[in-house]
């Protein structure tokens, strides 16, 4: 096929409406499956995040709530693993099906606002929007908000354009699934409430059933995580609290000023892209040498725009506007520790809201360019990614958090543990940093006690380390040490102490040495 008919075919693919969903589909297995190899060799030197690592961990029962979160990813996790072993491939294509899965339900809702042509221009911008690529390499509740939170506006938007009884279902069910991902999803609810107030079809829209049966809906479905939580003393709260609380109020304003210089350097490269595909229509070479400023004015006309819903586009502009302002405002009133991390789930709506606005004219050659860029871009770095993983690791070579051997560490114990008491390693116990790898690497798949903290998972119990015995793992340069020998020491007072050291070898390249107090309880007699 020549590159007009394969041009030809994709424009046209990504508007006949027997064509586009499948065409979408194709294109976010294909971006997951490069991603997933890109990730394979860029983390080839390391061991998977701890994050990853915990939600492995929790997917080993189906519980209610975890300890720090709703259930859903730990589900999802353990749904993903029934079917691929705890490999770090495994984890890597988790994270690049999730966003995959994003990348297809955030597809159908900008059709709820926008044509299909420009439709597929979003998905594609998504695809090179860093979150869907580099930095979506950890599955963890902020990364699988990227499923639930487009899937709840995606309820809006069809609740609101519907406004029936059936829609409002949905749209509550929608919002049970998002509040099951993380509590941190009230500021997208809140956000869409919020646009259901402001917008000018609001009246419609608030006497009709669906908003009611929405409500209900999602108060229903999530009373068992409720009568969870207050059987667990709400200590998810707690760990919010205690873990993202501060009073140093200059550290607050650098961490929102870093918060917003961060999501929108991520935001600027699929925008700039964009632009350049538009600029790179026909006849692009020829106004650059007569009219150079007519590359960018000619994409821009007034006039009404069929391609365009206006009334969604509001929609999509009221919510995006609030959930990128409303956090940080909240976090500057409330002193509250603003990860980046955050801004992962709340941009996503970044391109649609961009590509709605009327006055932009999308030509069909722009679908090309874009996806021309996006192929060319990944490919190119699934090409480097030995290259970058070896610069990486040559520069931060020191770096233990980054490559540290944990994996190592964790079949090393697995076999010491087989050797002393001849069963399966039942508890690790420890700080998450130190013993979420362990559960994730010992083919044991020890249940993690983090007896410091206040916000167990429910995984396992301070009566299972003492029943089943434990090995307690932590690192000695941790300021928490004495707290943890002293839990020792009143739980296990004949624990085998000893420490051990880990290096990991990389294409002949060593990693940074680590050395690990190490504490075996036996099992109770």
């Amino acid at each position: 096929m020549s590159l007009g008919r394969f041009r030809a075919w994709l424009v046209a693919s990504a508007i006949r409406p027997e064509a586009r969903l499948w065409l979408v589909i194709q294109f976010a297995v294909l971006h997951a499956v490069i991603w997933t190899f890109i990730l394979i060799n860029l983390k080839a030197a390391q061991d998977v995040h701890m994050d990853v690592a915990e939600a492995y961990g929790w997917g080993q029962k189906f519980l209610l709530g975890y300890g720090k979160h709703p259930p859903l990813s730990g589900w999802v996790a353990g749904l993903w693993f029934m079917v691929f072993a705890a490999t770090d491939w495994a984890t890597y294509a988790l994270a690049m099906a999730t966003v995959g899965v994003g990348m297809v339900i955030c597809w159908l809702l900008s059709l709820r606002v926008v044509d299909a042509r420009r439709a597929f221009l979003v998905v594609v911008m998504i695809a090179l929007y860093p979150i869907f690529n580099f930095k979506g390499f950890k599955y963890n509740p902020d990364l699988l908000q990227l499923v639930t939170l487009p899937l709840l506006v995606l309820a809006y938007l069809n609740a609101f354009e519907k406004r029936s009884w059936q829609s409002g279902i949905w749209f509550g069910l929608a919002g049970a699934l998002a509040l099951m991902t993380k509590y941190w999803v009230l500021t997208m609810i809140g956000a869409i409430g919020l646009a259901a107030l402001i917008h000018p079809d609001r009246i419609k829209f608030l006497l009709s059933p669906a908003p009611w049966v929405a409500i209900a809906t999602m108060a229903v479905a999530m009373i068992p995580h409720i009568v969870w939580l207050a059987d667990a003393h709400f200590v998810p709260l707690t760990y919010a609290g205690d873990t993202y609380s501060l009073e140093d109020s200059r550290l607050v304003h650098q961490l929102v000023a870093g918060y917003f210089l961060h999501n929108f350097a991520l935001l600027a490269l699929p925008v700039a892209l964009a632009a350049l595909a538009m600029a790179l229509v026909p006849h692009w070479f020829t106004l650059l040498l007569r009219a150079p400023s007519r590359i960018v004015t000619r994409a821009w006309r007034r006039g009404a725009n069929a391609g365009v819903n206006l009334s969604q586009a509001m929609n999509v502009w009221i919510i995006q506007i609030i959930v990128a302002v409303g956090p940080p405002l909240g976090a500057l009133v409330f002193s509250i520790y603003m990860k980046t991390d955050w801004g992962i789930s709340l941009f996503f709506l970044v391109p649609l809201a961009l590509v709605a606005i009327p006055a932009l004219r999308v030509q069909g050659a722009v679908l090309f360019n874009i996806a021309a860029i996006w192929f060319v871009l990944s490919v190119a770095t699934l090409m480097a990614s030995p290259w970058i993983a070896a610069r990486e690791m040559a520069a931060n070579a020191g770096n233990t958090a980054t490559y540290g051997a944990r994996s190592d560490l964790a079949r090393e114990l697995t076999q010491a543990w087989h050797a002393r008491f001849a069963s399966r390693w039942a508890v690790v116990a420890g700080t998450m940093e130190s013993i979420q790898p362990m559960v994730f690497y010992s083919p044991d798949h020890p249940a993690a006690l983090m007896p410091l903290e206040a916000w167990d998972s429910g995984l396992t119990s301070r009566e299972d380390a003492k029943t089943y015995g434990f090995i307690g793992v932590f690192d000695p340069t941790d300021g928490r040490l004495p707290a943890f020998e002293k839990w020792v020491s009143e739980t296990a007072p004949n624990a085998e102490r000893i420490v051990i050291t880990t290096r990991r070898f990389t294409h002949d390249k060593a990693g940074p040495s680590m050395s690990w107090n190490i504490y075996i309880a036996p099992p109770a007699k």
